[in-house]
């Protein structure tokens, strides 16, 4: 039995499936506490039998590298309840004989859309997901990518657009990528969510100048042969062609990457990359 465990900062997805993504069984219900999720999660994998391995794809910050003594816990989220909560020490005990591995939401997306959806056969690619706030996860020379920790490409500082003078909303550091463009920095300056904004709304403009330079970085950095950007943010209309024609203008010719069309793309499995990805590591 190959169980997956998708845990994000809202809601969480339980599945039972085999370690090439593919799904049987699974369940989706809000993300609360970190005892009565895992509680929950656990009960629906013991009714269905005992797990052999374990694939957990979960929302950060997250101790990803064994040996440290922060692997399996949630750092220092801001959500409430979760910070210094260890995964693997809850599933150790509830499921003792299973191999657990653990990675990263928007990694576990990353490999998911490498192996099965929208950059299928690559083995260099980024994955940007936009909402409450910016994340990437990046899969290079067919490896998942860590450090002392995981990419914080949210977290970076990029060129501020030059008529744009909002502060910006990351209570660390303001007008990084994520104070600048997430779904929070879009409803705090337009006083709308993204979702309420027309498609010839200026904010398009404004957010495509953000990623734009976000995805600069990583093709300087890690060189993707593709970048793959999703969230509720990205799928506003002509959104991908806007970042993908700005990044091009802005590269100025110099990343042979850039020649592969196109080169910016949504994602292709939508809600299913999380689970299927958690289902993927387990065969890692």
């Amino acid at each position: 039995m190959i169980a997956g465990i998708e845990l994000g900062g809202t809601k969480t997805v339980v599945a039972t499936g085999a370690a090439d993504g593919t799904v049987h069984e699974e369940c989706r219900f809000p993300t609360t506490l970190p005892e009565e999720t895992f509680r929950k999660a656990s009960e629906w994998l013991a009714e269905r039998g005992t797990p052999e391995a374990i694939g957990v794809a979960a929302f950060g910050p997250l101790g990803i590298v064994p040996g440290r003594a922060e692997y399996g816990k949630l750092l220092a989220t801001p959500k409430p309840g979760w910070a210094g909560f260890s995964i693997t020490g809850y599933l150790a005990t509830a499921f003792p004989a299973a191999a657990v591995t653990l990675e990263t939401d928007v990694n576990a997306a990353t490999l998911a859309e490498a192996r099965l959806g929208a950059a299928r056969g690559l083995d260099d690619v980024a994955y940007i997901t936009i909402g409450g706030g910016i994340g990437a996860g990046i899969l290079s020379g067919g490896r998942l990518v860590h450090g002392a920790l995981h990419p914080e490409f949210g977290h970076l500082k990029v060129p501020r657009h030059a008529d744009d003078s909002f502060e910006g909303v990351c209570p660390f550091h303001s007008d990084c990528l994520e104070g600048l463009a997430s779904g929070p920095s879009i409803a705090a300056r337009w006083g709308k969510p993204a979702a309420e904004l027309p498609g010839n709304h200026p904010a398009w403009d404004l957010e495509a100048w953000y990623l734009a330079h976000g995805a600069l970085s990583l093709l300087g950095i890690v060189s993707p042969s593709r970048v793959i950007i999703g969230g509720g943010v990205s799928q506003a209309e002509g959104f991908h062609a806007k970042v993908g024609d700005l990044l091009e203008r802005i590269a100025a010719g110099y990343y042979s990457p850039l020649s592969a069309s196109p080169y910016i793309v949504p994602p292709l499995l939508g809600q299913q990359a999380g689970i299927k990805g958690a289902l993927l590591l387990t065969g890692q």
